[in-house]
């Protein structure tokens, strides 16, 4: 897996987020040269690529952690949840994930995760046919 993880990254982004990686590459390889290449290879190569769970329940763990650590993540949790729903998850799923996190990060971080959540949700019901 390791020589390839670039590749299993960018198989796995073109099913499931195929314009992840040029919007990665837009926003950051400027910056950091190759940046694009190093998220998705780590990442979605050697992470969401793994046996042993789907991608619904890898992003859904995702959804957790990023819940978890509180509102300076929102910008990751709104793409996440996105890409949530994007493998199959439900918002019913997303938004339990979420709540469950006020038990461990706190109310404030599973409001502050909800709100993110509300936001996409709007944006994808208002969004033009």
């Amino acid at each position: 897996m390791k020589d390839d993880a670039l590749e299993q990254g960018l198989a796995y982004c073109a099913q499931h987020h195929p314009h992840l990686k040029q919007a990665i590459s837009e926003r950051y390889d400027e910056l950091v040269p190759d940046m694009s290449d190093s998220l998705i290879e780590w990442a979605y190569g050697r992470h969401y690529s793994r046996e042993g769970l789907d991608a619904r329940t890898r992003q859904l763990a995702t959804l957790a952690a990023l819940t978890a650590l509180g509102g300076q993540t929102a910008p990751q949790l709104k793409v996440n949840i996105e890409h949530s729903l994007a493998v199959g998850a439900t918002r019913r799923e997303i938004t339990e994930v979420i709540w469950q996190m006020a038990v461990y990060g706190g109310l404030p971080a599973a409001i502050n995760g909800l709100n993110a959540a509300q936001e996409i949700f709007d944006a994808l019901d208002n969004a033009p046919i």
